[in-house]
């Protein structure tokens, strides 16, 4: 009897700057963002020279139009080395803290300044935040109408900011021809525990994730989607000032130990883009 082939999980990156993450918001000003040293070019530099060193590990790249107009060579750079590109949303606004109208602005910018940069159709969006939740589930619309094929904006959790508990764990179609891909969660004892990266991954021991992923895979026979942002892996980012005890925490706490949790996670599963593992045929992904 064969064993059952390894599951290929999706590998993403939210590709954002420090000072541009929505806890910050209270503390930095948009109209700042010029006048801050951006570190979010060497960083995804960093990243990208990560994959290629693990048998070309091949991810998905959700950025912000923001980034793209300003650093167009690094989306360059992500396409020829054969990454996704997908949106991020233009400015990194909550799709919760925008009216329809300015939410379809939004996604519609970020599609054509992406697309027009890079020559590549742009097919995936994530939500900053993952805002899309029970109140705002017209942004699914607007993504549709937008031509989008699919969404990552829901987290199955609850959490003090996002989250939809009660939404499916894995993909699902939610509008005709749109899915959404939630990110990873695991069911244990009729809760959904966060299990994908980000925060957690850095406050948890590697061991715990390492074994949640796993779970997911053996158990659910699903793959997973595991985030990250360029930051997270930048010890030397400057730190902001003023911002209170928990926001402190949940930015920085082991960033020191990122890029080794990173190296070990790249190693120990398989992973690619999320076009590839979702909207492929599986008949074409088993080629």
């Amino acid at each position: 009897m064969h064993a059952a082939p390894p599951i290929r999980n999706a590998l993403t990156i939210d590709v954002e700057d420090y000072f541009q993450v929505s806890a910050f918001a209270p503390y930095i000003r948009r109209d700042e963002w010029d006048s801050r040293p951006c570190r979010v070019e060497c960083n995804v530099e960093r990243i990208l020279a990560m994959l290629d060193q693990h048998q070309q590990t091949r991810a998905t790249f959700f950025t912000l139009g923001w980034v793209a107009e300003r650093y167009p060579g690094l989306v360059h750079r992500i396409v020829a080395q054969g990454h996704e590109l997908a949106s991020h949303g233009y400015g990194h606004e909550r799709a919760s803290d925008l009216t329809p109208e300015a939410f379809s602005q939004d996604i519609e910018r970020a599609k054509k300044t992406l697309e027009d940069i890079s020559g590549t159709a742009v097919q995936g969006y994530r939500a900053p935040s993952f805002s899309i939740g029970k109140r705002n589930l017209w942004a699914f619309d607007c993504l549709a109408r937008a031509g989008y094929r699919y969404s990552s904006s829901v987290y199955p959790i609850r959490h003090d900011h996002y989250g939809m508990p009660d939404s499916p764990r894995f993909a699902y179609e939610t509008r005709e021809g749109l899915i959404e891909i939630p990110v990873t969660t695991l069911r244990v004892l009729n809760h959904n525990l966060p299990s994908s990266g980000g925060g957690y991954f850095r406050l948890l021991p590697y061991a715990v994730s390492r074994w949640m992923l796993r779970q997911v895979n053996q158990q659910d026979r699903a793959s997973a989607v595991f985030y990250f942002h360029p930051w997270e892996i930048d010890e030397a980012q400057p730190r902001v000032a003023g911002i209170d005890a928990k926001t402190r925490f949940r930015h920085y706490v082991n960033i020191g130990k990122m890029a080794h949790r990173l190296e070990r996670l790249l190693g120990d599963f398989q992973w690619g883009r999320m076009d590839d593992i979702f909207l492929r045929p599986a008949a074409a992904r088993a080629s």
